[in-house]
C-alpha cells in the first residue's frame, strides 16, 4: 500500500471526489441519503474497515471495495459499516395495542389469517431482531383471546452482520429491560453463567422467525408470499422523498388489500403516491 495521505495519529481527510463516488453508490444502490454533511461520519465508519485491512488512505479502498474481487469480499462489510441498525424492543410501543385489538382481528374477519391459514408479518429492516422477537411474543399471547393462532415472521435487513447477530437471538440484560417482567420469564433464557449478562430468545419463538437479506433497492425481493401486515418502521427516514416513494410501492406488492402497514413515529406519507391510506396516527392500510 502507498503511504499517500497516512499518519501516524489516523487518516487524511477524503477528498471531495472520492466522497461524491461513495455517496453516489451508497445513494444508487442502498437508496440511503449521503449529503456533504455525512462526510465526517462516512470517514469515521470507513476508518475501522481500513484498519482492518491494513490500508493506509480512502483512495487505495475505494479501489479495492469497486474491484471484481473486492465487490466479492469487501463490499458487504462496507454496507454493514455504512447502515444505521437502531432498536430496542417493544419500541414505539403504541403500535402493539392498535395491532391487537384492531389490526389482527381486522385480518381474521377478513382472510382468517392466524385462524383457517398462518398470519403472514414482515419485519422490514429489522437489525438485531428486538422488532420481529417483539412481535413473536405479542402474537403468541394473542392466544389468549384467539386460540390456536398461527403466524409466521420474515425478518429483512441489509446488513448482513445484523442479520446473523438476530438470528442467534442473545441479548444482554440491557437490552431485554423494554419487555415486560412477564413476557421476560415466559420467552427469554438467562445464560447459565450469571456473569454474562445474557439472555437468549427460547427456541420455540426463535422457529416463528425467518431471516433473510434483503436490498430494497432491488427490482425483486426474492419474496413469494404476500403479508397481511407489514412493519416498516424507521427505514423510510433514510431515504430521500422520491427513494421512499419507489420503497414503498414495491413493499405494498407484497402486502394484501385491507393489510396493515406501520411507519415509524418521525416518518409521513403524506405527499406519496402510495396504495395506502391512514388508518391511524403512523398506521395505514392497503385499500381492499
Amino acid at each position: 500500500m502507498s503511504e499517500r495521505g497516512y499518519s501516524g495519529f489516523g487518516f487524511e481527510p477524503m477528498t471531495e471526489k472520492l466522497f461524491l463516488r461513495f455517496s453516489t453508490y451508497i445513494r444508487n444502490e442502498l437508496g440511503i441519503k449521503m449529503p456533504d454533511a455525512k462526510k465526517t461520519m462516512l470517514q469515521a465508519r470507513l476508518q475501522k474497515r481500513l484498519r482492518m485491512l491494513g490500508m493506509n488512505n480512502y483512495e487505495d479502498y475505494a479501489e479495492y471495495v469497486f474491484s471484481d474481487q473486492g465487490i466479492k469480499d469487501e463490499l458487504p462489510h462496507m454496507i454493514d459499516a455504512v447502515t444505521t441498525n437502531k432498536t430496542d424492543f417493544f419500541r414505539e410501543a403504541q403500535h402493539f395495542p392498535y395491532l391487537v385489538e384492531t389490526a389482527l382481528p381486522e385480518m381474521i374477519r377478513l382472510y382468517g389469517a392466524g385462524a383457517r391459514r398462518k398470519a403472514r408479518i414482515w419485519s422490514a429492516g429489522c437489525s438485531t431482531g428486538e422488532e420481529p422477537y417483539t412481535l413473536a411474543m405479542v402474537l403468541s399471547e394473542f392466544n389468549s383471546r384467539c386460540a390456536g393462532y398461527r403466524f409466521e415472521i420474515l425478518a429483512t435487513d441489509i446488513s448482513s452482520r445484523v442479520l446473523r447477530d438476530a438470528a442467534r437471538g442473545i441479548y444482554t440484560h440491557e437490552k431485554v429491560a423494554p419487555v415486560p417482567l412477564p413476557l421476560r420469564k415466559k420467552y427469554l433464557l438467562k445464560s447459565r453463567d450469571r456473569q454474562k449478562g445474557l439472555v437468549r430468545v427460547i427456541p420455540a419463538l426463535r422457529e416463528r422467525v425467518t431471516f433473510k437479506w434483503l436490498n430494497f433497492m432491488g427490482d425483486y425481493f426474492g419474496i413469494n408470499d404476500t403479508f397481511d401486515i407489514i412493519f416498516c418502521r424507521n427505514v423510510l427516514i433514510y431515504f430521500d422523498r422520491k427513494t421512499q416513494e419507489t420503497v414503498l410501492n414495491r413493499v405494498c406488492r407484497y402486502l394484501v388489500p385491507g393489510g396493515y402497514f406501520f411507519a415509524g413515529h418521525s416518518e409521513t406519507l403524506n405527499g406519496l403516491n402510495v396504495p395506502l391510506v391512514q388508518a391511524s396516527s403512523t398506521i395505514y392500510r392497503k385499500p381492499v
